[in-house]
């Protein structure tokens, strides 16, 4: 895998429900929370949130009880997956930089959504999986889930993911 002297930062938000309130629904992204980390300063820019708005879904009130992210809010805001990943490769040249995320989560959500929707991925394919990192720097023996993670973070965040990936090498 290359890493590149920047690092782009992916946290997605998706729609989401309390056990089988979801009707037929499927999951879909409704946020690329995403900005711009600078390996040798560790300095951060172009942070934003694309709105995206779900075509087979909607926001259901345990999704905005977990992300804030409200139907209002995707109505107002929300542009098309297609567009999103337009801004990915014109706003941040993605496929040009290696990327990171805490989990497999957001890749597998990226990739499927893209190929689902007939959208071009718009994302390099060298990705950090920070949740593994976390576990070989704090050195966990085992994967955790977010009861460990937890007990450093609150939520697994883009801050979470930017001080993961500044931490020293052992």
């Amino acid at each position: 895998m290359k890493i590149t002297d920047k690092i782009l930062v992916i946290d997605l938000e998706a729609t989401c429900w309390k056990s089988n309130e979801s009707r037929g629904q499927t999951s879909e992204i409704i946020e690329i929370g995403i900005c711009v980390l600078n390996t040798k300063d560790g300095s951060i820019s172009q942070n934003k949130g694309i709105m995206v708005k779900p075509k087979h879904s909607t926001i259901s009130p345990f999704c905005t009880e977990l992300t804030t992210i409200t139907q209002g809010l995707i109505d107002e805001q929300g542009i098309s997956l297609s567009d999103a990943c337009k801004i990915l490769r014109e706003e941040y040249d993605a496929y040009s930089y290696t990327w990171a995320s805490y989990g497999r989560y957001d890749l597998k959500m990226m990739k499927s959504e893209c190929l689902h929707k007939g959208v071009d991925y718009p994302l390099c394919q060298d990705h950090i999986n920070v949740k593994e990192l976390f576990t070989e720097a704090r050195e966990i023996n085992k994967k955790v889930g977010m009861k460990v993670h937890y007990k450093y973070w609150v939520y697994p965040s883009k801050e979470l993911i930017i001080e993961v990936l500044m931490m020293p090498k052992t």
